[in-house]
């Protein structure tokens, strides 16, 4: 170990079971993020701070203003840029010592093997069930342990996954939700020190698992409540034919949406003067933004009625029906033309992309 590098990592070094043999593996060590989004910001910054040798980035998304809230690792200046190449800006500046292998694209089932294939531990920031099982596929193949973490609201998920040593993803979760049952960040909300715990926490599952430091999360599901500030830890077992049957067969995918759950309704970008505007959020999404002067009628009350609504009948100009991102609004106004409505439309992006196009 060169002496610069003592005098980087001394506070580590330091540490009773852990000193120059820990420091060492983590030289020597690759870990490999799914994502530069919330979870793998803290993590990168982290996991470069404490002098991992090798970061692998995979992330084919780009920063955008409404990511600044929680994914710390971006500045302003860097939004419209592909998030690799911020996150990896941002890990030099802190660790230049740090050799960065960056994807600019998105993790498949083609190259997850060659990507993540000399990786001694990878950790999972996705945010969408289709990556988070091909991850979990892909791990169990190569024989890699999987640090995972959800966030949903206030809440969060966290645990080590290990095909061989311990349970794998699918013992919780065998197959992806129908879409739409579990809410995304823009519909449920997300606080960023959520997401800083979690993805911090998930850097030190790495750390414990190349060091030999600790014991790390495996066979257990730890929780998360924020609002309490109170952790709880559930075990999980593994079933040895989940894992034969994930290492040979190809990772679950999310059933797309059925087309009849996706109606052919008139849509539009804008919103004309004077026009009547319908949220068909839940009143906790209404509550928390909205459109001025727009009045709430949840979905499940459109759906479940059988004339209609009052505020569309008095209505005195074209009628915009608008949602999160546009899928509750299309199905509105599907229902409301049954109804006999005429004259609405349906705000192509929801409210998401209305305001992500004005920031």
């Amino acid at each position: 170990m060169r002496p610069e590098d003592i005098t980087r990592y001394r506070r580590q070094i330091s540490l009773p079971g852990f000193g120059t043999a820990g420091q060492e593996a983590l030289l020597d060590g690759h870990v490999a993020i799914i994502g530069a989004g919330g979870l793998g910001s803290p993590a990168l910054l982290y996991l470069a701070g404490a002098g991992i040798g090798t970061i692998t980035l995979i992330d084919d998304d780009v920063v955008d203003v409404s990511n600044l809230q929680r994914q710390i690792i971006h500045p302003m200046d860097k939004v419209g840029t592909p998030k690799v190449e911020s996150a990896a800006a941002q890990v030099r500046a802190l660790n230049p010592n740090v050799s960065l292998r960056l994807f600019e694209e998105r993790l498949t089932w083609s190259n997850a093997r060659e990507v993540l294939a000399d990786a001694d531990v990878v950790l999972d920031g996705t945010d969408n069930f289709d990556a988070r099982h091909l991850a979990s596929a892909a791990c169990a193949r190569l024989g890699i342990p999987h640090v995972w973490a959800s966030i949903l609201g206030f809440e969060a998920q966290l645990s080590v996954f290990y095909a061989g040593k311990g349970p794998i993803y699918e013992d919780l979760f065998p197959t992806p939700p129908a879409p739409g049952v579990v809410p995304n960040c823009a519909q449920a909300g997300v606080l960023g020190p959520i997401v800083g715990v979690v993805g911090s926490a998930m850097a030190m599952e790495a750390i414990k698992l190349i060091t030999g430091v600790g014991e790390p999360l495996i066979g257990k599901l730890g929780y998360i409540d924020s609002l309490t500030g109170m952790w709880e830890y559930i075990p999980v077992t593994g079933n040895p034919e989940v894992t034969e049957h994930v290492r040979t067969s190809e990772p679950a995918r999310q059933a797309p949406t059925p087309a009849d759950e996706l109606p052919d309704v008139p849509e539009t970008s804008t919103i004309p003067d004077g026009a009547v505007l319908i949220d068909v959020r839940d009143p906790h999404e209404h509550a928390a933004f909205t459109l001025a002067d727009s009045v709430n009628i949840p979905l499940g009350d459109v759906l479940d009625a059988t004339d209609l609504p009052a505020e569309i009948t008095g209505a005195d100009g074209p009628i915009v029906v608008y949602c999160a991102g546009g899928i509750r609004s299309a199905k509105a106004v599907a229902k409301l033309q049954e109804l006999g409505a005429t004259d609405l439309v349906s705000l192509h992006g929801g409210i998401d992309g209305w305001l992500e196009a004005r920031a």
